[in-house]
């Protein structure tokens, strides 16, 4: 079974999103390690295994090193544990997927098969991104094989940096959350009142909290569920108010659960750099559980879905978006579940991950027959596609993924 290396900023048992659903599914045909960012400040270098889904090993290394991330203080570190872990394992042959271009340095000390880039966001955009962060970017396109943007805005930002980039947007597991599939309402809500207007996901600089609290002043009779990690801001910024609940951070699981049982879903999100090239994966999962959503001007959002879900250009606009969707006729809910299943029906992360296996496919045939013609021409000489192995040994503890996703 071939091997795919991927190197993450993200951490796989934070909130389930597009690494986790395709690098599940690519799993069936390919063994799938997964390398995440270093936990800084621990007692001792050390790289936890652990085994996330079948398939798939995550390797966290944990530094005494206090920088944190993929900073040029970690690379050496995190190469010789990597590179043990693939001496291990009798890894030779791998192709690297990265979700971020700071790692880079550690990538250009191996020889891949292939390298795939899935450019998810805008990193440089987000609060507190690295300065290098578009300088390694620019490198990544240089050596990269082939590049997938996470929607059409990225796909327009990106396709002139490289010959070879494919736009894949956020997909969506329809099963998970068609309505047919769901239970009771989620225990963490049941003592919430109707009407509850709801989010989920990560919640930070993306979110206009400013509408959140103007949504919950304007209508105190309506109940405004957020769910989700607050991170790179301050809780306490967070607006506060009696039909305001914070619900914290839930699983992938529950989701459908709680969605199910909203009379609007919310898609609040903040016009500024962070969310000029976003393309939110929940649209399609409020879609998939047939809730209406209102959403804020979002470029991916507004293009592909202005006709199922209401956009608003301001706090008022949205305000009333909401009300419009609460009055909503059962001849109006009908059709737009009509257009809703529609769309559904066209898309799936398993479609998406099928079509990202083909062109992996033809990318490591290619490399692979321009190889055997160097390797020809140089007389017969042949060198292994993993450079020799010279990383110092590490301590490795084996363990199962834990935690919320």
């Amino acid at each position: 079974m071939s091997t795919i290396l991927v190197f993450s900023h993200l951490r796989w048992n934070f909130v389930y999103q597009r690494p986790q659903h395709l690098l599940s599914r690519l799993a069936r045909d390919y063994r799938i390690i997964f390398v995440e960012e270093p936990m800084p400040g621990s007692q001792n270098d050390s790289l936890e295994q652990i085994s996330a889904c079948k398939g798939v090993t995550v390797l966290r290394p944990h530094l005494t090193a206090q920088a944190h991330g993929f900073h040029e203080e970690n690379m050496d570190q995190v190469y010789d544990m990597v590179t043990s872990y693939l001496r291990t394992q009798h890894i030779e042959e791998y192709s690297i997927w990265l979700y971020t271009p700071l790692a880079l340095p550690i990538v250009k000390r191996l020889s891949p098969e292939a390298i795939i880039y899935d450019c998810m966001d805008e990193l440089s955009a987000f609060k507190n991104a690295p300065p290098q962060l578009i300088r390694r970017e620019t490198e990544l396109f240089s050596v990269a094989d082939i590049v997938f943007t996470g929607g059409p805005s990225l796909y327009e930002s990106k396709k002139s940096r490289h010959h070879n980039v494919h736009c894949f947007p956020s997909s969506v597991d329809g099963a998970h959350f068609a309505p047919r599939a769901q239970g009771d309402d989620h225990e963490a809500q049941q003592h919430i009142p109707s009407p509850r207007l709801g989010y989920y996901g990560v919640i930070d600089e993306r979110i206009d909290t400013e509408l959140i609290g103007a949504l919950a002043d304007a209508r105190p009779d309506w109940q405004v569920v957020m769910v989700g990690p607050v991170v790179k801001i301050d809780a306490e910024s967070l607006p506060r108010h009696p039909n305001i609940h914070w619900l914290g951070q839930r699983s992938y699981e529950d989701l459908p659960r709680l969605a199910l049982n909203w009379d609007v879903c919310l898609l609040p999100f903040a016009l500024n750099e962070s969310t000029r090239f976003i393309s939110p994966t929940k649209t399609l999962e409020y879609m998939a559980a047939e809730r209406p959503s209102v959403s804020t001007p979002i470029r991916d959002v507004v293009g592909p879905y202005s006709h199922v879900v209401r956009i608003a250009h301001s706090h008022a606009e949205f305000i009333d978006a909401c009300a419009q969707t609460l009055a909503e006729t059962e001849t109006e809910r009908a059709a737009r579940v009509r257009a809703m299943q529609s769309i559904i029906a066209q898309t799936s992360w398993d479609k998406t991950a099928h079509a990202m296996a083909k062109l992996i496919t033809q990318i490591r045939t290619g490399n692979s027959k321009r190889l055997a013609g160097i390797v020809n021409l140089a007389a017969g000489t042949r060198s292994s596609p993993l450079r020799p192995l010279t990383g110092r040994p590490v301590a490795i503890a084996d363990t199962r993924a834990t935690g919320s996703l």
